[in-house]
């Protein structure tokens, strides 16, 4: 899952985002209204945490930007003015959801998440493929039935590659997916990530490499 974080206050914006990384997603960050735009036409992003008041261009404005969007991602709106009518007015707009300053974090996270789930061309909550169920809510998965403890970062991996699946990803695919716009395009994270993920998979391997096209999900009884 990739996000957003849209917060001219950079210290919450550093927080939000590190509390969403270390949930597993990608997380990027703009301070106002303009580098948001330029990294909503450069990225293509799952939710984004909206701050309401901000300068360059004002959250409410944004948010009616990112609504009229083909591929539009889901808006969570964050705002100092709690009341009902402010709410109101937020989810006018086109912001699919309202979260008042301040709030919970494990609250924004699941509004996060149910977010994600909710985008028109969000999969089902439970992927399964080859003897793997994950859930992305509870944060679990297995293999036929065996309960697996991954990191959060081979916890993405995986969760991109399901839903992938059959397709193939690319290691710039899963930088993108998994990791952040800071990530360095030529580090071999994704490669260790993936050779941890496969041991902990375990036999027979479930995680297919093509040298120049990726990785993927394949079911190895389908081959026999």
């Amino acid at each position: 899952m990739r996000v957003l974080v849209v917060e001219d206050a950079r210290s919450l914006a550093e927080v939000l985002a590190e509390g969403l990384r270390d949930q597993g997603m990608a997380v990027d960050i703009a301070h106002d209204g303009l580098a948001a735009t330029v990294k909503l036409d450069l990225n293509p992003y799952d939710v984004v945490v909206l701050d309401r008041d901000l300068p360059g261009i004002h959250g409410d404005t944004l948010c009616q930007m990112i609504t009229e969007r083909d591929d539009r991602a889901m808006v969570l709106m964050l705002t100092a003015a709690g009341s009902p009518g402010d709410r109101v007015s937020g989810l006018t707009l086109g912001a699919d959801d309202y979260l008042a300053k301040p709030f919970h974090f494990p609250e924004l996270v699941l509004r996060v998440r149910a977010l994600a789930r909710r985008r028109p061309s969000a999969r089902a909550r439970t992927l399964r493929a080859a003897g793997i169920e994950l859930d992305p809510v509870r944060r679990t998965a297995t293999r036929d039935g065996r309960r697996l403890e991954l990191s959060v970062k081979e916890f993405a991996v995986l969760e991109a590659l399901l839903r992938a699946s059959p397709a193939f990803l690319s290691t710039e695919d899963l930088l993108e997916q998994v990791w952040d716009e800071n990530a360095d395009p030529f580090t071999n994270t994704v490669t260790v990530t993936v050779g941890r993920l496969r041991r902990k998979l375990g036999t027979p391997s479930i995680i297919t490499t093509t040298p120049g096209v990726g990785y993927r999900i394949t079911d190895p009884t389908d081959e026999a």
